[in-house]
């Protein structure tokens, strides 16, 4: 019997060995010196944009290869879709227009505004049926309106609406991710649409629409944001991507060509009609006062509709951390 307790204690002793000796190695594989990538989640939010450059052309591989980092891509049509997937942590990384960056900080999502997009001038617009009777704003009063809510296209429409003396309850809107929104209103079963890039351009240049004028100029600056967690656990990688992020809107800004043609595949559409909407308003990821100015007013007119619970100080959620240390001099 002591031969056998001295046996059995013998072979735990070894059990156990092992089990340290294995838990020691598996310390993310520092030990054996061969640890598995980080996974990082960039979320590409429509099918055009610096990120479906920097996809394409490899330009992550790089700074991204320095760190041991492997990218998993996932795609959607537009920033409310693209929010539960941050709030599920299935998202690191993205860019989000305005209607979706002020609802997800209303609704206190883990993400941090890392820096903006442009000032988005040019992005959306309201558009009505060609052969249509709406020839302007006042003419959608009772018509049926297309838009997917909580998006910049949200947004532009409250904006629109309010510069014209009108409100959301003036008119039937209909809340329609943009392919569904594109097929009602190729059959008629919306009166007027409010979307972005590249969706009005094509329509009007196919014929099937025309923009509606509205006072003064509506700017919809977007924003690139970093989950939270992430973002506090691994700067040095949120740097990386956001010197990777103005690589590509600057090998844009040189390449129209080029990059038409990768947008055209991705998005189906003419080369010309592409190039025609990237020309227009050059990316850029740094924050300026009229974007921020512009960012504040959509908060403002957000609560002053009701869509949000009440205003807030925009410049109180950027982090300029990230891209002063990217692109420090």
């Amino acid at each position: 019997m002591k031969e056998y307790r001295k046996h059995l204690t013998a072979v735990l002793l070894a059990i156990i060995s092992i089990a340290v000796l294995a838990g020691c190695n598996s310390d993310d594989g520092k030990a054996s010196g061969k640890s598995d990538p980080l996974k990082v989640h960039i979320a590409l939010n429509g099918k055009m944009g610096p990120l479906v450059i920097a996809k394409e052309k490899g330009l992550f591989n790089e700074e991204f290869s320095k760190l041991d980092v492997q990218i998993e891509w996932s795609e959607f049509q537009s920033g409310p879709p693209l929010l539960e997937s941050l709030a599920s942590n299935r998202v690191d990384l993205s860019f989000l227009g305005d209607g979706a960056l002020i609802a997800g900080i209303d609704k206190n999502l883990p993400f941090e505004v890392i820096a903006q997009t442009g000032r988005g001038e040019s992005s959306v617009r309201i558009l009505a049926q060609a052969e249509g009777n709406i020839k302007q704003i006042e003419d959608l009063k009772g018509k049926t309106v297309g838009v997917a809510s909580g998006t910049t296209g949200h947004v532009y429409l409250i904006k629109a609406l309010k510069a014209h003396g009108l409100t959301t309850d003036d008119i039937k809107l209909i809340n329609l991710q943009p392919d569904d929104a594109q097929a009602a209103f190729e059959t008629n079963q919306l009166d007027a649409w409010a979307i972005w890039n590249p969706y009005y351009l094509n329509n009007i240049e196919k014929g099937n629409a025309v923009a509606l004028k509205v006072k003064g100029k509506i700017l919809a600056p977007g924003a690139i944001i970093a989950r939270n967690g992430f973002a506090k656990a691994h700067p040095e990688i949120v740097e990386a991507y956001l010197k990777v992020y103005k690589k590509a809107a600057d090998w844009q800004i040189e390449n129209p060509d080029e990059a038409s043609e990768i947008y055209s595949k991705e998005t189906k559409l003419p080369v010309s009609t592409v190039k025609t909407i990237i020309t227009a308003e050059k990316p850029n990821i740094f924050f300026t006062e009229d974007a921020i100015k512009a960012q504040q007013e959509s908060i403002d007119t957000l609560a002053g509709v009701g869509y949000i619970k009440k205003s807030f100080n925009f410049k109180n959620q950027i982090h300029h951390e990230y891209i002063d240390e990217a692109f420090k001099k």
